[in-house]
């Protein structure tokens, strides 16, 4: 017979992982002392516990490793849980693999020259939401263009949903793909849920799906978001992703006397690159 600490030297575990087997049913001694409680091994469990260590290393649960270890599974059935686990590690590997570009894209957008932390670009689904909105086009992106946009439809909008008697929530923008001269047209409204919004002056409702987004949370004013969105966009490339729609932006606190504290949420369209058709 063998006592724990020979025992687990000759398995190469700890004495402490064979406690743990035998409270759990998995690997009991062969003898208890009454007196003392030490455990006590036969040489002959060497076999059982080489098999569950085979197990764990191969990612199977201690549940999983239980029922096989207290009889011989016919070989299709080992086979088809062998199957089952190379199929789960090569989806784990696959999302690792994933994860490490995604690091990578991190480490970059740290030693570009925009001030943004890559540590706060999230990858999500957003949720569906249902917009009142007007539009109006642009001669191009960057505030000086958007901006007058902005506070031509801002107030359409508003004005709008005031004699309506519905309450606006969330101030969203999107915007369409731009022309061949760069012109764009900008959507520019606010959620109103479940709200009844009747249509018209230039006012319609529109729902947003929900959608996967790569975002990031810009706060002060809209001067640099150019250069926010061009780093947000290198992050997508970079991280395995493509872009798959049109911006959003959510305009989560807007303070016009002092824009430094405004809070926007830049958001794009994203899929995994293997996605492209």
């Amino acid at each position: 017979m063998l006592n724990i600490g020979e025992f687990a030297r000759l398995g190469q575990v700890s004495p402490r992982m064979l406690r743990h087997y035998d409270e759990i049913g998995l690997l009991r001694p062969e003898q208890v002392d009454a007196a003392s409680g030490y455990r006590f091994y036969s040489a002959r469990q060497l076999a059982r516990l080489h098999r569950l260590l085979a197990l764990r290393d191969l990612g199977f649960t201690l549940e999983q490793v239980r029922p096989l270890l207290d009889h011989e599974p016919p070989v299709e059935e080992l086979r088809g849980m062998l199957r089952l686990r190379q199929a789960q590690i090569a989806q784990d590997v696959a999302e690792d693999q994933a994860r490490l570009r995604r690091v990578d894209a991190h480490l970059r957008a740290l030693e570009g020259s925009v001030a943004m932390s890559s540590l706060d670009v999230a990858v999500k689904n957003t949720e569906p939401v249902r917009i009142a909105e007007a539009n109006g086009e642009a001669a191009g992106f960057g505030h000086d263009n958007l901006g007058p946009v902005f506070e031509r439809l801002v107030p359409v909008v508003l004005g709008h949903l005031g004699a309506a008697g519905v309450r606006p929530a969330t101030m969203v923008a999107w915007y369409e793909e731009p022309a061949d001269d760069g012109r764009v047209v900008a959507h520019v409204g606010f959620d109103v849920g479940e709200q009844d919004v009747d249509e018209g002056g230039g006012v319609r409702v529109v729902a947003l799906p929900s959608i996967t987004v790569a975002s990031v949370v810009h706060r002060g004013d809209m001067e640099g978001v150019v250069a926010v969105y061009e780093a947000l966009v290198r992050w997508v490339e970079d991280s395995g992703y493509e872009l798959a729609g049109r911006s959003r932006e959510l305009y989560h606190e807007w303070n016009d006397e002092r824009p430094e504290l405004s809070v926007t949420e830049l958001q794009v369209p994203v899929q995994p690159v293997a996605e492209r058709s």
